[in-house]
């Protein structure tokens, strides 16, 4: 899969959204993505419009994108597993948007911050700035670990769950034969790496952010000793925001 900057699960389905592009408008799933495993459950139809993820007793699935990223803003719409979805993915019947920023990874959900990873390069934690990537996202079951640490179960009699995705959206520098596409003579975008370098949360971003890690943040590792009971890791020292 290459190197992942960041991986967001959601209770078991993991949406590994990685760094990111510009000069791509709103997508086509045919054009923009692959299909990488999981046979007939990942799709691809209304002519390149929408993709769905299954997951059965055998197997889930998973896609990448073709294009690597280096900095940008990734949008898509997610309709993750409905109903009664223990060990796949939280619950929702609506299609959410979601959206990741780089070079501070920044990801968002109907434009509302709900996780930020400050580049800390500085006190030595390492940071891929320089490293392109790509999107991956895959539908597994994790209810060995996901669900209170295994307890419940998935509900297998509630099989195929099936995730849906749309309107993907790149605003950001592609990656291609050692150069990026927002520096490169031919560019077609104003942008270019130094502006997304530099790009941060506002203030208003920033009591967004504290209010959802309030009242609905779960784990943190930053404050998990038994996991680093030799100390917690060096970015912990920082502030979130």
């Amino acid at each position: 899969m290459g190197v992942c900057c960041n991986c967001f699960f959601v209770a078991g389905v993991a949406v590994v959204l990685s760094c990111m592009v510009m000069g791509a408008s709103a997508g086509n799933f045919f054009e923009d993505f692959e299909l990488t495993w999981g046979g007939e459950r990942a799709k691809i139809f209304s002519g390149g419009k929408l993709l769905s993820l299954s997951l059965d007793r055998v197997s889930g699935s998973g896609f990448q994108s073709r294009n690597e990223y280096l900095f940008g803003r990734i949008d898509m719409q997610l309709k993750l597993v409905a109903g009664n979805s223990a060990g796949t993915v939280t619950p929702t019947m609506n299609l959410t948007q979601t959206t990741i920023v780089a070079l501070i990874f920044r990801f968002l959900v109907d434009n509302v911050p709900i996780r930020v990873f400050k580049n800390s390069e500085s006190i030595g934690v390492p940071f891929p700035k320089s490293q392109p990537m790509r999107i991956y996202s895959s539908l597994w079951n994790a209810d060995d670990w996901a669900t209170r640490g295994g307890l419940v179960k998935t509900d297998w009699t509630k099989a195929p769950f099936t995730a849906y995705y749309r309107n993907f959206n790149a605003s950001a520098c592609t990656w291609s034969s050692g150069t990026s596409s927002c520096n490169s003579k031919s560019a077609t975008t104003s942008f270019s790496d130094s502006e997304f370098q530099t790009n941060e949360l506002d203030a208003p971003g920033r009591r967004r952010l504290r209010w959802v890690q309030k009242y609905f943040m779960i784990y943190n590792y930053c404050t998990d000793l038994k996991r680093f009971p030799q100390g917690l890791p060096d970015e912990c020292r920082r502030s979130r925001f």
